[in-house]
């Protein structure tokens, strides 16, 4: 098995376990009263995001999102050839994921597909800023060779989790490409769904960007 088929299984794999974990709390939240609430459903994606970085991150760097994966590849990062393997793979793993959840839970809601309640230009800008805090983290605890090995894991999740208590009730705190495109393709819910897509990448490039040249040591 070469490195990039392990690389590429365990994205498949990590995208897909977050979304059953994730977008599962957000549909048993709606299918329970409320069970989890808002702040239970937070923890729900930040303890996922941090748990398959432990567990992924040493074969893939736990991308699981292809804003990120594109992100990279701007700052020279990821290799041109592996972008849109990776990306395939994560669509994958997130579509996989939903079927696994409509199969095990049923047709609640829309599934967790992402939606706002926002004018469209305040959710992209809201999408933008979210995504954008998210990739600033992931370069500076994961890319960034001075700081200490085991503090990325912590570090998105955390970042991942206030967004979701943030922007969850406004634009669904997607920040995730992969995310949007699973629930959306099973559930059948493609509303403002390029948002999901466009708000993300640019936030994310616009991060690595500039994490990349405040972070330099060359003077």
């Amino acid at each position: 098995m070469t490195k990039l088929y392990r690389r590429l299984l365990a994205e498949t794999a990590g995208t897909a376990l977050l979304v059953i974990f994730g977008c599962g709390a957000v549909m048993v939240n709606q299918s329970h009263e409320s069970a989890l609430g808002l702040l239970g459903v937070a923890i729900a994606w930040a303890s996922m995001v941090t748990v398959l970085i432990y567990t992924f991150g040493n074969i893939s760097g736990t991308q699981i999102n292809p804003a990120v994966t594109i992100a990279l590849w701007s700052v020279g990062k990821m290799p041109s050839k592996e972008v849109l393997p990776h990306i395939v793979c994560q669509i994958l793993g997130a579509t996989i994921g939903s079927a696994i959840l409509l199969w095990s839970l049923g047709h609640i809601g829309t599934l967790a597909a992402t939606t706002t309640t926002l004018p469209v230009d305040r959710a992209f800008a809201l999408e933008f800023a979210q995504s954008f805090l998210v990739m600033a983290v992931v370069m500076g605890a994961g890319v960034d060779e001075r700081t200490p090995r085991g503090f990325a894991a912590l570090g998105v999740g955390l970042a991942v989790g206030a967004c979701v208590l943030f922007g969850g009730p406004l634009t669904s705190a997607s920040m995730n490409p992969a995310r949007s495109f699973g629930p959306a393709l099973v559930g059948g819910t493609w509303e403002h769904h390029w948002l999901y897509w466009l708000a993300p990448i640019t936030g994310m490039i616009a991060a690595a960007q500039l994490m990349t040249r405040i972070g330099r040591t060359d003077g």
